[in-house]
């Protein structure tokens, strides 16, 4: 069952979206956008988005709406060029993108270059993570989920959350 968005109450156009769906690729490359999705992405970018890889996790691609994606873009390409880092981070985010467009059958195109850098086949998972979504190969995902957090992975910020 595909995850319900948040409402949208933020000012702006930033769509908040939230939520795991699994998530079958077809022959072609294709995924449909979840049902619960589609006027969300309709209504904030004109069923535009971008495409690109995750420059901190393997086995896991952004899908940013096209306007959430130029404030990104804009400031990645921000950085000075001098340092090896920030090159990576041009080249993984902004070298790499590409715009796919919802169909008729609320269906994107994923790059086949794309699919098999991130190892996604058939299966994958898309969650919604507020202003994007991460597109994740089935196995990666799992073994994402699988790990906890301990305690030498809390930062000052988490140790503040009221979970």
């Amino acid at each position: 069952m595909a995850a319900k968005p948040a409402a949208d109450g933020h000012t702006g156009q930033t769509p908040v979206f939230q939520g795991e769906t699994a998530i079958t690729i077809d022959d072609k490359g294709r995924l449909a956008i979840p049902t619960a999705y589609r006027d969300l992405v309709a209504r904030v970018c004109g069923n535009r988005l971008v495409i690109t890889y995750n420059p901190f996790e393997a086995g896991c691609l952004f899908l940013y709406p096209e306007g959430e994606w130029e404030r990104v873009r804009d400031a990645v390409n921000k950085l000075p060029g001098s340092l090896s880092a920030h090159r990576r981070m041009q080249r993984c985010l902004v070298g790499s993108a590409a715009q796919v467009e919802l169909d008729g059958s609320a269906r994107i195109g994923v790059p086949p270059s794309h699919r098999a850098a991130v190892g996604i086949e058939r299966k994958a998972v898309l969650l919604g993570m507020g202003d994007k979504f991460e597109l994740w190969s089935e196995q990666a995902h799992h073994a994402q989920i699988r790990q906890v957090v301990t305690d030498e992975d809390l930062s000052a910020q988490m140790l503040e959350l009221k979970l």
